[in-house]
Parts: C-alpha cells; structure tokens; sequence
C-alpha cells in the first residue's frame, strides 16, 4: 500500500491541461511550488514531458476532481493504491561485464573448499553456468592452467552471508543423505538364525569356549581323556610308611 503521488510532475502537466483547478490546488496535490505549476501553464516549465492522467492511474477519482473545480479552496484526495509484491528473480544472479572473468577463480575456490556444493548452487551463487563448473571440476578448462582458487567474497561475487547459508543448507543436506548407523537390536534383527542363535549361547557353549577363553578342551599333555588314579595317601598328603613298620 501507498499514498505517493506517481510523477508529479506529468500528473501536473495533465492537470494543468485538462482541468479548471487552480495552480494552488494543484500544486499542494502534485507536491510542487505554486510558482511552478504555473511556470508548466505558461510553458516554461516541464516542457516536452507528456501529462499522465490521474484518474485513470488511480491516483485521484474524477467526482473529487470536479469537486475541487467548483470549489475553489477544496483539496485533491490522493487515492491509496496497493503494489503488486516484487517478483522473486529466478536463475543465476547477475555478474557485472568487470567481474566475469573472476568467475572461474571463485569457482576453482568453491571446489576446493566446499566439496559439499552442488554445481545448481554454485551457479546460482555466484552467477554462472553449470558446464563451466563442470570444465572446471574436471580440469578440462581452456584456461585451467592459469587459474588459481579465490574467494568469491573477496573477488565480489557474493556476499559471505549468502555462501555462509548455502553452504549451511549443502552441509544439512548431506548430513541427511547418511545411512544412519544400526542399532544393536536392529544389527541382531538382521542376523541369520544360526547367527543369533550362537550370540544367544555366548561363551558357555562348547564349540565357542575357544573363542572366548582362548583354550582347547584336549589334554595339554597330549594323553587320552581318561581319569588318574587316585591314591588315597597323596588325596590326604600322608606319608607312606616304612617297610619294616608295615610289618608290625
């Protein structure tokens, strides 16, 4: 929404022309001096511009127009007019003629440092052409031998608060793209039966007793798995007795 008067100086050309209203109103209606709106009638002023008219601009309806004709010390009501919202600029941005040859250095710099980007973001960042990019990624520029990596922000192809958010949006959007890392329930859930099923057993059972304790069921001496004798002066720690004192 606004209240400012569209070219005041056609819109008082226009007035001055078509109507009877005299120089004070339209002067306090245009936000001119009355001097000047009376320089416009006598052709001093405003010569060779064209008069726009106010009412079928919107600007001032034509009842308060003939209103104020007849009343001489009426005033002019500005009508408010509402401004279409301005249009987001879709595409690159543009780059001036003195900084396009900057491009490719801002791009090598971009590259480099912020593998992250994509080539969409890094056109639209900077105002270039993906196949540029591209040439460049690659090393099959024309001029890639000349080239040196500089910061666009230095060099003036953008603004840091501009590269700071996309490289903040390529960064989140990357740290979605990961598999995220399983669960111990979910790790198990995707085992085979015979796999859980000995996880389950853990390191008493005996096939995993090796595994776990790290030693074989064999006799380390290498003999058969049979039981000692037991020798019931050695199970008591006794001493043996004498030859002679077992015959007693």
């Amino acid at each position: 929404m606004t209240d400012t008067l569209l070219m005041p100086k056609a819109t008082a050309v226009w007035l001055v022309d078509n109507t009877t209203l005299t120089f004070r109103q339209i002067a306090e209606f245009c936000g001119m001096h009355e001097l000047e709106v009376a320089g416009i009638a006598d052709g001093e002023v405003a010569q060779g511009i064209k008069g726009l008219d106010p009412v079928t601009n919107n600007q001032v309806s034509a009842e308060d127009i003939r209103r104020c004709e007849a009343d001489p010390l009426g005033r002019l009501t500005l009508l408010t007019r509402e401004i279409a919202p301005v249009q987001k600029r879709r595409g690159p941005r543009y780059t001036p003629v003195s900084k396009r040859q900057d491009r490719p250095s801002a791009i090598a710099w971009l590259v480099r440092y912020h593998p992250e980007l994509e080539d969409s973001q890094i056109a639209k960042l900077i105002g270039t052409t993906k196949p540029t990019i591209l040439s460049i990624r690659n090393r099959t520029h024309w001029n890639i031998s000349s080239i040196q990596p500089v910061d666009p922000v230095a060099l003036g192809l953008c603004k840091q608060l501009d590269l700071d958010a996309v490289v903040r949006k390529a960064a989140e959007k990357k740290a979605k793209s990961k598999e995220p890392v399983p669960t111990p329930e979910e790790r198990i859930s995707l085992m085979s039966t015979d796999e859980s099923l000995a996880m389950a057993q853990g390191p008493s059972s005996p096939h995993k007793l090796e595994e776990f304790a790290g030693f074989s069921l064999e006799d380390p001496r290498g003999g058969e798995d049979e039981e000692p004798e037991v020798d019931a002066d050695s199970l008591f720690n006794l001493p043996k007795a004498k030859k002679g004192e077992e015959e007693d």
